[in-house]
């Protein structure tokens, strides 16, 4: 297995979103906590190319996949909305 050569400011260009560090935060603060019975792929805030693709990444076990568990595990941290303890 290959190291990925991607980060994880990667994943949200692929995805069309902004992908700097601020804006990264903003966007796990705005969504997070996603449900614990949703997937992230079927979370309401993608729109249906990003669902795809997310789901596409997970199926295919693809470089982006190690990324695409660490932007599900952020997103379902009570810690990422602010003020959270």
């Amino acid at each position: 297995m290959h190291p990925s050569i991607h980060r994880f400011s990667d994943l949200f260009a692929q995805l069309g979103l902004p992908s700097d560090g601020p804006a990264i935060r903003a966007f796990i603060a705005q969504h997070a906590p996603l449900d614990g019975s949703i997937r992230l792929h079927d979370a309401p805030f993608w729109n249906a190319a990003n669902a795809r693709m997310l789901q596409e990444m997970t199926a295919l076990d693809a470089d982006w996949a190690g990324w695409v568990d660490q932007l599900d595990v952020a997103l379902r941290l009570d810690s990422a909305r602010p003020g959270a303890r």
